[in-house]
């Protein structure tokens, strides 16, 4: 039998959606603002997931069909896909990115458009309802961040809107 090498390739996963991949594949989200990109990462599987989750909570939402939209909903689907690809709910690390406030000009440190605190409160309170650790947090401020996910060693290179670039 002929060994056929899987040719990396980098998939974009877009605002309030999630995937999933192996290595070699990267997987890449761009514009967070108030939204959290999440990575879950088995090093042993060399399998991940990245979500782009726009709101916290699905239960305070009347257009809530699209449960990747959220934190409190996106994780527990990650979390069963990888396990569904081989990774171990105990071998999983995240990676959280974004959470700015993007509005805080207009609104000071209040109102409705602190919406990034509440994503990142959401989705730390997630993760350790299903016992997955957060081994990296790049949240808050107030710039966007594009990340891009690397499978084959669960690096994350995020870029924020100034160009300013670092691998965690």
């Amino acid at each position: 039998m002929e060994y056929i090498r899987k040719e990396e390739s980098t998939r974009k996963v877009m605002m309030g959606r999630y995937k999933t991949a192996s290595a070699p594949d990267k997987m890449e989200t761009i514009a967070l603002g108030s939204c959290v990109g999440i990575t879950l990462y088995d090093k042993k599987e060399k399998v991940g997931a990245l979500a782009h989750v726009m709101l916290p909570s699905w239960k305070r939402v009347a257009n809530n069909e699209n449960r990747e939209r959220f934190a409190d909903s996106v994780i527990e689907l990650m979390v069963k896909d990888l396990s569904d690809s081989g990774a171990g709910i105990q071998d999983l690390t995240a990676k959280i990115f974004g959470g700015a406030r993007m509005f805080g000009h207009i609104t000071g440190s209040k109102g409705a458009f602190n919406i990034g605190d509440s994503n990142v409160t959401a989705v730390r309170n997630e993760l350790a309802r299903v016992g997955v650790p957060i081994a990296v947090e790049r949240v808050g401020g107030c710039k966007g961040r594009t990340i891009t996910f690397d499978l084959s060693d669960g690096s994350v290179m995020v870029r924020d809107s100034n160009g300013n670039e670092e691998i965690t």
